[in-house]
């Protein structure tokens, strides 16, 4: 077991804490998760279904996955409004600033969740991003809670959004769908009224992903 070890770790798919003795995901295999995840997407229909979610809610809608402590847009689709917030395929935002970042770090195993938290510093964007482990544990918890999360203003000023999972079938979160809009079209109450359509989608995408 040792040798195996060491070998995944040369080839840089584990890493090792050496302070605890744990192992966790390492770079090369979460690029090559994520490069999976996105071939899947581009041979499944997630835009069409995308694309009737941004119909339904009037606002830009995506599918997002966790890497490290980046979340990454595996798909978009943008509303049609003029005033909208522009981001392309596969870019990277720290994911303790969106909606679907807090998600996904929130139903990480918890060990993992703290320590990928406390491995960098973070950075404020707005005055409202969370930054202190205390804080993001109690937002992880309310999002538990809730089955969704919320982003009040984090990554952007007047900027608000929500984001529920994606769930593998055996119950593992593995990406979030998610959806965002300027406040002078959307708020928070708006973005709570719009879970159910969210989860909707996600359940479809998981179907799709799955079949």
């Amino acid at each position: 077991m040792h040798r195996v070890l060491v070998q995944l770790e040369t080839l840089r798919l584990i890493s090792r804490d050496r302070s605890r003795e744990r192992y966790s995901v390492g770079p090369r295999l979460s690029k090559l998760a994520f490069v999976t995840l996105r071939s899947l997407n581009q041979s499944a229909p997630i835009r069409l279904i995308l694309r009737e979610l941004v119909d339904e809610t009037g606002e830009t809608c995506n599918v997002g996955v966790l890497d490290d402590l980046d979340y990454v847009f595996l798909q978009r689709v943008e509303s049609q409004w003029p005033l909208r917030l522009h981001q392309e395929v596969g870019a990277r935002i720290p994911a303790h600033t969106v909606s679907g970042g807090k998600l996904l770090l929130a139903y990480l195993d918890p060990v993992l969740s703290r320590s990928l938290v406390k491995a960098r510093k973070l950075k404020a964007a707005t005055p409202h991003t969370l930054t202190s482990g205390a804080d993001l544990e109690a937002e992880f918890e309310r999002i538990r809670a809730a089955g969704y999360a919320l982003n009040n203003q984090e990554r952007f000023e007047g900027v608000v959004g929500v984001a529920v999972p994606v769930f593998d079938p055996d119950g593992n979160v593995l990406a979030s769908v998610g959806m965002h809009g300027p406040q002078s079209r959307v708020t928070i109450k708006t973005c709570e009224r719009h879970v159910p359509r969210l989860q909707q989608a996600a359940e479809r995408i998981a179907r799709v992903w799955f079949k």
